[in-house]
């Protein structure tokens, strides 16, 4: 599921910054940048986010900025400097090269520039602490807003596919006397209204009807739409099982397909089936 998360504190001479940002993913992939001086809480803050977040592929980026009068300073290791300048120096000549920025070359060489290790005091964690908690909260919150749209759409999905629902169950039962109408004129054109058996014709009918009823998918279907609106209204994270009544809700839609043998039921089978690839899409960013 989506969500954004940002928060900002100033302390002093030191500011720190929260950002928490997801994808949609069926499991939690936890990516977390902090600063050197605050390695040992990762672990801490790790779990924090495993408690608070679901799922989702998440990224978070925490930052520390601190004003100039309190930045550790570098340091040049003057030996090594003059050893590697004295040493390039040397060789350029032998090679005739040109020697007039190796200065520059030189700094970036392993271990000429070293920066003081940033240390962290226990009240720049606790300020920490509280910006990272209430980046999760704002975050939380962005789910909470953007479940509200996704509940709303997929309510309105579910009441689509009962609205052609409802125009099945009007049809399905003339299906009978139009079926049989049709295997009679058949029979009569084929070979004659004299040269078949009547009441063999009917016990074909009832064999033949009732493999075209569809009268358990419809109440199987009509169930699990209702089970999949009372799910949406449950508190608790149900992504997954909505997952599940979606396939029971396609398998009733497709074998009601496959046993109408009616046009107009056809269509509004192919009006379910289009809803509820919406709903799985949808699915997709629900917890």
């Amino acid at each position: 599921m989506t969500g954004f998360g940002l928060a900002s504190t100033n302390s002093e001479s030191v500011k720190f910054s929260v950002e928490i940002k997801s994808l949609n993913s069926k499991f939690l992939e936890l990516g977390l940048k902090i600063p050197r001086a605050f390695s040992d809480k990762e672990l801490y803050l790790r779990n924090i986010c495993n408690k608070e977040i679901e799922r989702g592929k998440v990224s978070i980026a925490v930052t520390l900025e601190r004003s100039e009068e309190v930045q550790k300073g570098a340091a040049i290791n003057e030996t090594l400097l003059k050893k590697y300048y004295t040493q390039l120096v040397e060789a350029n000549k032998a090679l005739g090269a040109d020697i007039t920025n190796l200065l520059p070359a030189v700094l970036n060489l392993p271990e000429v520039i070293t920066y003081t290790e940033e240390e962290a005091s226990e009240s720049e964690w606790k300020v920490l602490e509280a910006t990272f908690e209430k980046a999760l909260k704002h975050f939380n919150q962005f789910r909470v807003d953007e479940g509200k749209v996704l509940k709303a759409d997929l309510e309105l999905r579910i009441k689509n596919i009962l609205g052609f629902f409802a125009e099945v169950e009007v049809l399905a039962p003339l299906r009978t006397p139009t079926i049989k109408v049709r295997l009679t004129q058949f029979l009569e054109d084929t070979i004659g209204k004299a040269n078949y058996d009547q009441n063999r014709l009917e016990q074909e009918l009832i064999y033949y009807i009732d493999k075209l009823d569809i009268t358990e998918e419809q109440t199987r279907l009509k169930s699990h739409c209702d089970y999949f609106m009372a799910t949406l209204k449950d508190k608790d994270a149900n992504g997954k099982k909505l997952g599940f009544i979606s396939q029971e809700i396609g398998r009733e839609i497709n074998t009601m397909g496959a046993k109408a043998n009616d046009a107009q039921i056809q269509q509004l089978v192919v009006g379910m089936k289009e809803e509820l690839e919406k709903i799985k899409e949808q699915l997709l960013n629900v917890l």
